[in-house]
Protein backbone atom coordinates (compact mmCIF):
# COMPACT_ATOMS: atom_id res chain seq x y z
CA UNK A 1 0.00 0.00 0.00
CA UNK A 2 1.33 3.25 -0.72
CA UNK A 3 1.22 6.05 2.06
CA UNK A 4 0.10 9.81 0.84
CA UNK A 5 2.63 12.56 1.15
CA UNK A 6 0.81 15.06 3.27
CA UNK A 7 0.20 18.37 0.88
CA UNK A 8 1.80 21.53 2.11
CA UNK A 9 -1.41 23.44 0.97
CA UNK A 10 -4.04 23.97 3.80
CA UNK A 11 -6.40 24.82 1.05
CA UNK A 12 -5.93 21.50 -1.08
CA UNK A 13 -6.23 19.35 1.84
CA UNK A 14 -8.65 20.83 2.86
CA UNK A 15 -10.76 20.24 -0.77
CA UNK A 16 -9.23 16.71 -0.45
CA UNK A 17 -11.14 16.45 2.95
CA UNK A 18 -14.06 17.74 2.00
CA UNK A 19 -14.48 15.23 -0.53
CA UNK A 20 -14.09 11.94 1.28
CA UNK A 21 -14.93 12.76 5.17
CA UNK A 22 -18.70 11.44 4.96
CA UNK A 23 -17.38 8.09 3.74
CA UNK A 24 -14.36 8.67 6.66
CA UNK A 25 -16.89 8.72 9.02
CA UNK A 26 -19.11 5.83 7.55
CA UNK A 27 -16.06 3.46 7.17
CA UNK A 28 -15.35 4.44 11.47
CA UNK A 29 -18.70 3.14 12.22
CA UNK A 30 -18.58 0.22 10.69
CA UNK A 31 -17.46 -1.67 13.28
CA UNK A 32 -18.81 0.58 16.62
CA UNK A 33 -20.93 2.85 17.21
CA UNK A 34 -19.79 6.31 18.51
CA UNK A 35 -20.54 9.86 19.57
CA UNK A 36 -19.76 12.57 17.81
CA UNK A 37 -16.88 14.41 19.53
CA UNK A 38 -15.00 10.91 19.51
CA UNK A 39 -15.56 11.17 15.92
CA UNK A 40 -13.68 14.42 15.83
CA UNK A 41 -11.36 13.17 18.20
CA UNK A 42 -10.48 9.98 16.40
CA UNK A 43 -10.45 11.94 12.76
CA UNK A 44 -8.00 13.78 14.34
CA UNK A 45 -5.18 11.07 14.97
CA UNK A 46 -5.30 10.66 11.05
CA UNK A 47 -2.65 13.19 9.55
CA UNK A 48 -4.95 15.72 7.33
CA UNK A 49 -8.11 14.59 8.57
CA UNK A 50 -8.26 16.91 11.33
CA UNK A 51 -11.89 18.57 11.42
CA UNK A 52 -14.40 20.19 14.45
CA UNK A 53 -17.36 19.47 15.85
CA UNK A 54 -19.35 22.28 14.21
CA UNK A 55 -18.09 20.10 10.84
CA UNK A 56 -19.49 16.92 12.14
CA UNK A 57 -22.42 17.87 13.62
CA UNK A 58 -23.92 19.65 10.67
CA UNK A 59 -22.67 15.99 8.64
CA UNK A 60 -24.00 13.43 11.02
CA UNK A 61 -27.26 15.15 10.78
CA UNK A 62 -27.45 14.82 7.49
CA UNK A 63 -26.00 11.61 7.22
CA UNK A 64 -29.33 10.69 9.97
CA UNK A 65 -31.70 12.43 7.00
CA UNK A 66 -30.00 10.65 4.43
CA UNK A 67 -30.52 6.94 6.40
CA UNK A 68 -27.47 6.05 6.36
CA UNK A 69 -26.52 6.43 10.10
CA UNK A 70 -29.50 6.22 12.71
CA UNK A 71 -28.89 7.13 16.85
CA UNK A 72 -29.82 6.16 20.06
CA UNK A 73 -29.01 8.31 23.47
CA UNK A 74 -26.96 6.66 26.20
CA UNK A 75 -25.81 7.31 29.41
CA UNK A 76 -22.60 8.90 30.12
CA UNK A 77 -20.26 7.92 32.82
CA UNK A 78 -19.19 11.90 33.02
CA UNK A 79 -22.11 14.51 32.06
CA UNK A 80 -25.25 14.12 30.05
CA UNK A 81 -26.26 11.19 27.76
CA UNK A 82 -24.83 11.29 24.71
CA UNK A 83 -25.92 10.57 21.46
CA UNK A 84 -24.02 7.49 19.37
CA UNK A 85 -24.25 6.83 15.48
CA UNK A 86 -24.29 3.80 13.78
CA UNK A 87 -24.32 2.54 10.38
CA UNK A 88 -27.66 1.76 8.72
CA UNK A 89 -28.09 -0.86 5.87
CA UNK A 90 -28.24 2.20 3.36
CA UNK A 91 -25.29 3.41 4.59
CA UNK A 92 -22.82 0.01 4.61
CA UNK A 93 -24.20 0.38 0.77
CA UNK A 94 -23.18 3.62 0.48
CA UNK A 95 -19.56 3.14 1.80
CA UNK A 96 -19.26 -0.29 -0.27
CA UNK A 97 -20.14 1.48 -3.27
CA UNK A 98 -17.50 4.27 -2.67
CA UNK A 99 -15.27 1.71 -1.67
CA UNK A 100 -15.03 0.67 -4.71
CA UNK A 101 -14.94 3.85 -6.73
CA UNK A 102 -12.42 5.04 -4.56
CA UNK A 103 -9.88 2.57 -5.66
CA UNK A 104 -10.72 3.21 -9.11
CA UNK A 105 -10.24 6.80 -8.69
CA UNK A 106 -7.02 6.42 -6.58
CA UNK A 107 -5.45 3.92 -9.12
CA UNK A 108 -6.09 6.60 -11.79
CA UNK A 109 -4.79 9.32 -10.33
CA UNK A 110 -1.47 7.52 -9.04
CA UNK A 111 -0.95 6.24 -12.68
CA UNK A 112 -1.47 9.92 -14.10
CA UNK A 113 0.96 10.95 -11.75
CA UNK A 114 3.85 8.55 -11.73
CA UNK A 115 3.25 9.11 -15.90
CA UNK A 116 3.62 13.15 -15.30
Amino acid sequence: MRRMVVPRSSSLIAQLRRGVLEYCVLAMLKSEERYAFDLVRALAEATGMETSEGTIYPLLSRLRRDGTVETTWQESPSGPPRRYYRLTTKGSKALKEFREEWIRFRDAVDVLLEEG
